[in-house]
């Protein structure tokens, strides 16, 4: 009987630890396996972009210290609040929020580092928007 309640107790207690260490690969392996958020905007070339707008066919100039300066064509004020809808490795989809300013969601595709499409949608200080374009390095800041 004693012998009984022993194996009892041991598989008991493997059954447990089997579980806590299933648990514990289960939380440390996706976070182990995951890059830095919106690591593929690190893959996009420094310094000055031209953005042409499909709609209306103009052109504005872009100087991009690091890429995530892509998100908020329309609201370029720092401190804003970013929500990652998309982190893939060729498209990233971010909605942000900026106090007293307005939101916007953009998704931005990379086709190469010097080389994205762009569409971004919201408000800016009371406004609705909507850029549809094309980015393009072009050298230099």
């Amino acid at each position: 009987m004693l012998t009984k309640l022993k194996q009892k107790l041991a598989i008991g207690a493997l059954a447990k630890s089997a579980v806590v260490l299933s648990a514990v690969l289960l939380v440390a392996v996706p976070a182990a396996a995951e890059g830095p958020e919106l690591a593929m905007l690190d893959t996009l070339e420094k310094g000055g972009w031209s953005l042409r707008v499909r709609d209306d066919g103009s052109v504005q100039r872009i100087c991009l210290r690091n890429g995530q300066d892509m998100i908020q064509i329309q609201h370029r004020q720092p401190g804003c609040n970013r929500f990652v809808v998309e982190d893939g490795a060729d498209q990233v989809v971010v909605q942000y929020t900026c106090r007293g300013s307005g939101y916007g969601r953009t998704t931005i595709r990379r086709e190469n580092p010097r080389l994205v499409q762009i569409q971004t949608t919201g408000i800016a200080n009371g406004t609705p928007f909507s850029l549809n374009g094309e980015a393009r390095f072009q050298g230099r800041c």
